[in-house]
């Protein structure tokens, strides 16, 4: 197993292991923590109570983060006619019918959400191979497939993100910056556990949430305390 270097060794020392943080305190250890020279991202990890093998017990959603994730989201959007025009408006960085099916087939792939139109999926459907390996294909429980551009493409470069478990019940979520101001990053992380919490699925029996964690890129784990995170966002 390798070892962690002596910056990792250092910050490390600020956190027991064995505490669970109030959302304020975790929000100001990861800051504390951050071990690279460039403006870390902050992820949440939060272990569920379900098992993803049961269709019925998928968890997957999206969220828009009050203060946005601090990253420049580049969005394409399949749309024509006045639809397309309504991206464009909206701040889409790409738009287009066949022709950028054909852009993306040749191996264009600068945008980070793609959204479209309910009636640009059979175009789309084409790309499954392409952008379905790299989760980026349009699909309705994210909200990517919609007719109502103007607030898709807003929101998404807003600060919506998407959230959806893993096979090991795990949802791992960027929430913000370790630029940003505690308050910011705790409120950030309260709306993403709630929206969560609110997409249980109604067969899941026992403990739902089971435990959150947040660190910075290359820092310590944080472990964070799932009530006070839940309170936080009723505040």
């Amino acid at each position: 197993m390798p070892k962690h270097g002596k910056k990792y060794q250092d910050v490390s020392k600020l956190v027991d292991r064995e505490q669970v943080y109030t959302p304020e305190e975790a929000a100001e250890l990861a800051k504390q923590t951050t071990t690279v020279a460039f403006d870390a991202t902050i992820e949440a990890h939060l272990r569920l109570g379900v098992d993803p093998r049961h269709a019925d017990q998928m968890v997957r959603g999206t969220v828009v983060l009050p203060h946005g994730t601090g990253k420049v989201v580049r969005v394409a959007v399949f749309a024509q006619g006045e639809k397309a025009q309504e991206a464009l408006r909206a701040g889409a960085d790409e738009v287009g019918g066949d022709d950028l099916v054909k852009k993306i087939e040749a191996g264009w792939l600068e945008f980070d959400v793609a959204l479209a139109t309910p009636d640009s999926m059979g175009m789309v459907g084409k790309l499954g191979k392409i952008l379905g390996r790299r989760g980026l294909m349009p699909n309705p429980k994210a909200g990517t497939i919609t007719f109502d551009l103007d607030r898709a493409v807003r929101e998404v470069k807003g600060g919506r993100v998407e959230f959806k478990v893993d096979k090991s019940a795990i949802i791992h979520v960027a929430f913000g910056k370790s630029s940003f101001e505690a308050t910011a990053l705790v409120e950030n992380l309260a709306a993403l556990v709630d929206a969560i919490n609110r997409a249980k699925p109604t067969g899941v029996k026992g403990q739902y949430l089971r435990s959150l964690s947040i660190a910075s890129t290359m820092g310590p784990g944080i472990k964070v305390d799932v009530p006070a995170t839940l309170a936080a966002a009723v505040a």
